[in-house]
């Protein structure tokens, strides 16, 4: 009995054998890729018209010729592509000027190097809705990235997006012209497709700020502007600061068909006309063209490089020797009537 209890007290004074911890895994955060500056190129207003047409018959992948290799160096690069996708549709009623180009037009601004286009202006929709319909299905069977048209207003409105060197790009299009009596009909709605209206101010704004709150670089792309005007019109003048305002980091654009000014408003980088890029005719002043290449990281434009060319049986052929030193010295001296700054 007595060795019965000194067993059980002892049992009872040995420790429990240790319990093993199992160790507990802590998520570890995906290291956040450091951003490094990235450039983006600008060309201006380009169609498949004329004699464009027929290069892009021969061979869609060399048709925009030797400035391609300037936009290919760009890590992004970008056209207004001032034309509806399509070889049949319903021309606009009574519309002078009414392009059109077949789907091949995509396969040959990929080939020259271009990321992607806006076809917010104000010869998106020169086919009308059946053209419109044409459109979007090139553009979903091409996969191309175009901006500033869709099915409806939230497809019109909504930003193309790519990460570039770490930066979280959007690029939204717009247009601040259409005729008068196409506006209603053109401009995309809730239950309409159509272009992107820069018209329709504050819903432009409401996209802006929208890619502002998960974007590192926000750009517009905007027709505007009075054709053959070089200096920008009230109407530029008054929507620029407002996109600044609501968080827009670069906007560039055109429509005038001529060369305006580049330059900082405030922090923000505006272009106020490209003029034409590859386009059927062109003069001494509309035959004026070039490459705009920004450097950016974040919010901050580091440095704009511009490329001067002419344009030569409806493509651009970049300028050499003291005719291009004489150019960039004339397209920077566009900045003086357009109230922006040499620097920000």
């Amino acid at each position: 009995m007595l060795a019965s209890a000194c067993s059980a007290a002892q049992s009872a004074q040995e420790p429990e054998p240790e319990q093993k911890k199992t160790p507990v895994s802590t998520p570890t955060a995906k290291p956040t890729p450091e951003r490094r500056p990235y450039t983006i190129a600008f060309g201006g207003d380009t169609h498949f018209e004329g004699v464009l047409l027929n290069r892009l018959r021969a061979n869609p992948k060399t048709v925009l010729g030797p400035i391609a290799s300037v936009l290919k160096r760009a890590d992004l690069a970008m056209v207004n592509l001032e034309t509806a996708i399509t070889t049949g549709g319903t021309r606009a009623p009574g519309k002078e000027f009414a392009f059109r180009a077949p789907p091949s037009a995509l396969t040959a601004l990929k080939a020259a190097g271009v990321d992607v286009a806006s076809l917010a202006n104000n010869h998106g929709m020169d086919f009308m809705q059946s053209g419109l319909r044409d459109t979007l299905a090139a553009i979903r069977k091409s996969r191309f990235p175009v901006v500033g048209v869709g099915k409806n207003a939230a497809e019109a409105y909504k930003p193309y997006r790519r990460t570039v060197n770490g930066n979280r790009v959007a690029i939204i299009g717009a247009t601040q012209v259409l005729d008068a009596e196409f506006i209603q009909a053109w401009t995309a709605t809730s239950e309409q497709g159509g272009l992107a209206s820069a018209k329709e101010e504050k819903r432009l704004i409401q996209a802006v700020r929208a890619a502002r709150k998960n974007s590192d670089t926000v750009i517009v792309h905007l027709h505007w502007g009075t054709e053959l005007q070089k200096c920008p019109n009230p109407a530029q003048r008054d929507l620029a600061p407002k996109l600044v305002a609501a968080g827009a980091d670069v906007i560039v654009g055109g429509h005038a068909h001529i060369l305006l000014g580049s330059g900082y408003l405030k922090k923000s980088y505006v272009n106020y006309g490209m003029g034409n890029f590859a386009f059927y005719n062109s003069g001494p002043e509309t035959g004026r063209t070039g490459v705009l290449t920004l450097t950016i990281n974040g919010r901050k434009v580091l440095k704009d490089r511009w490329t001067p060319a002419h344009i030569q049986s409806g493509v651009p052929i970049p300028l050499t020797g003291s005719a291009r030193t004489q150019a960039v010295s004339q397209w920077k001296s566009l900045r003086s009537c357009t109230g922006l700054s040499a620097k920000p």
